[in-house]
């Protein structure tokens, strides 16, 4: 059964897809019984048979339907459709309805460059301000970037995409478990790329992402393969936005690279907080950072960077001015105490610089996406075939790439998807097929027009001589008009000199001379020459006032006989 075709739960019909995601394909949908336009998730069927990752997309279908905000994509039903495969077997295909969004990806926005600071610092509010409501929620987005913000045609931001969304309580989910469905790790933040548990502060870490590629029109990280991004998350610091575009102020910069801070601890805690400086960036004052008391703890506990536990307690004490000391110095175990809370600070310290060391393998069911273009189409096969990914193939023409080369795949090259996916190739079926339009008495400059709309362009130009064409006007093509060529060809124009050939008319009868100037164009103004002897018969021509070659159109030709 073609997807157009088909019908879940009895009531939404499934359209055209729309989009593509880790685990499940995004289509167009009727809700026959409201009559209104939703978007449908269907779990890929090379994944709905694994039932760990059916059960977590039914966990995207519980977190994302508590999710009722504004900024935040509706999620309207879910559940699990009967199928039959090829093989005549039944199977559950899971599936989510949603509010469907008209607007655009902000990708797509900044793909046309970076964008304006305050337009930037609107969309990461609408963004802010979704993840705030999830956050009291207590469910994580953990896949902040521009491919799941949408902008509406009304300026609406709209986060999307729960699909990897736990609640804050679950500690237990790393990097390594959705590795198969994440994409891309420009928007992993530390923690995530080191393989630990995450919090609210992950998203906030991705928003200052986001809020960079906004500014600059690219992310603060970029590498050859995931693993290469990843690892710089977690050990280079990214360049400040206004190095990159002069018109991002200092005080922005402030708020970015505090945003992309690698410690948790010492980035923002809370959307508040985050939403507080972006406010006073924009107003051009540069944030200041309070001091927090080294002995409170916050949201998610004390950091590790400061002083915790027996430490804290004794440098309590120590500094506690209504104690009565007993002793003019403090107890040797004291000073023992703290000497062995900094040694194992250092050795904590140590182990987590030996776990920054990049791991260059990846899971067994992943694979990332080759490079496919230019490739024969037969070559492009194999080897998607040899990393068992399936394939799919789709043509489309092509200036650039002969016909059976690759074009292009979806996903794109450097994807991180899963063994079983597939990979639609879009294989060239050559330049494409134009037929020469008739520029026949047009000037140069329209003919040129013309062709280059077509799809054409222009080759060499040589010029005629012609008594009824006027000057710099096409009077042919090569090809000629209607025929069939491809599109980048060139094609040969035939100008007209505004000149005629005038030939010797000395000896021709007056009568004749005048009716081959006719011919050319040209003007005849016959003369009596009185001073030699008149001819017998029909007057001849004397002489001519121009002399024979090439002249320009509409001259006048005196000619003279003799009268005498």
């Amino acid at each position: 059964m073609s997807p157009d075709s088909r019908l879940l739960a009895g009531r939404y019909q499934v359209g055209e897809l729309i989009g593509r995601g880790g685990m499940s394909d995004v289509h167009r949908g009727t809700d026959s019984r409201l009559g209104r336009t939703v978007a449908i998730k269907l779990l890929k069927p090379s994944l709905a048979t694994d039932p760990a990752f059916r059960t977590r997309f039914r966990q995207e279908a519980q977190a994302a339907a508590r999710m009722a905000h504004p900024t935040i994509v509706r999620v309207f039903d879910a559940g699990e459709e009967t199928v039959r495969e090829p093989n005549g077997h039944e199977a559950q295909l899971p599936f989510i309805v949603m509010e469907h969004v008209d607007g655009v990806l902000l990708k797509d926005l900044i793909k046309r460059g970076p964008l304006d600071v305050a337009e930037a610092v609107r969309i990461t509010e609408g963004i802010l301000t979704a993840l705030e409501y999830s956050h009291r929620a207590g469910v994580v987005h953990r896949d902040i970037k521009p491919g799941n913000v949408m902008i509406t045609k009304t300026g609406q931001v709209k986060v999307m995409d729960f699909g990897i969304a736990r609640a804050i309580s679950d500690s237990s989910a790393t990097v390594a478990q959705t590795t198969a469905v994440l994409g891309t790790a420009s928007y992993f933040s530390p923690e995530q790329a080191k393989g630990e548990s995450v919090d609210a502060r992950t998203d906030l870490y991705s928003t200052g992402v986001v809020l960079f590629e906004m500014l600059t029109g690219r992310p603060p990280f970029r590498g050859d393969t995931p693993v290469a991004v990843a690892y710089q998350h977690v050990s280079e610091t990214p360049v400040k936005p206004s190095s990159v575009n002069p018109k991002v102020s200092p005080a922005m910069d402030v708020v970015v690279a505090r945003a992309l801070t690698k410690d948790r601890f010492e980035r923002y805690q809370t959307v508040a907080e985050f939403r507080h400086d972006l406010e006073e960036a924009a107003a051009g004052r540069v944030p200041k950072r309070e001091h927090h008391d080294e002995f409170s703890e916050t949201l998610f506990g004390a950091p590790p960077s400061r002083v915790s536990g027996p430490e804290a307690a004794f440098r309590q004490l120590a500094e506690d001015q209504t104690m009565v000391r007993t002793q003019r110095r403090p107890p040797v175990i004291w000073v023992w105490a703290g000497i062995a809370i900094i040694a194992v600070v250092i050795v904590a310290v140590l182990a987590w610089v030996l776990r920054l060391a990049p791991s260059t393998t990846m899971p067994e069911t992943s694979r990332t996406v080759p490079n496919l273009t230019g490739q024969p189409v037969s070559k492009a096969t194999a080897e998607l075939e040899g990393m068992k990914l399936k394939w799919t193939q789709t043509q489309e023409s092509s200036s650039t790439y002969a016909s059976g080369q690759v074009v292009r795949s979806d996903p794109a090259a450097g994807i991180v998807v899963a063994t079983g996916d597939t990979i639609t190739i879009v294989v060239s079926t050559g330049k494409q097929a134009v037929t020469v339009p008739d520029v026949h008495n047009m000037t140069v400059d329209a003919a040129k027009q013309a062709l280059q709309q077509a799809g054409l362009t222009v080759g060499p130009t040589t010029t005629q001589n012609s008594p009824s064409v006027a000057a710099n006007v096409v009077i042919s093509t090569d090809p000629a008009p209607n025929a069939q060529a491809h599109q980048g060809d060139p094609i040969a124009l035939t100008v007209s000199s505004g000149k005629v050939t005038l030939t010797d008319l000395t000896g021709q009868t007056i009568q004749a001379a005048t009716g081959i100037l006719s011919q050319l164009g040209l003007t005849a103004n016959p003369k009596p020459d009185k001073t030699c002897p008149q001819d017998k018969g029909a007057p001849l021509v004397h002489t001519q006032s121009v002399a024979p070659g090439d002249v320009p159109q509409g001259t006048t030709v005196d000619l003279t006989y003799c009268a005498g």
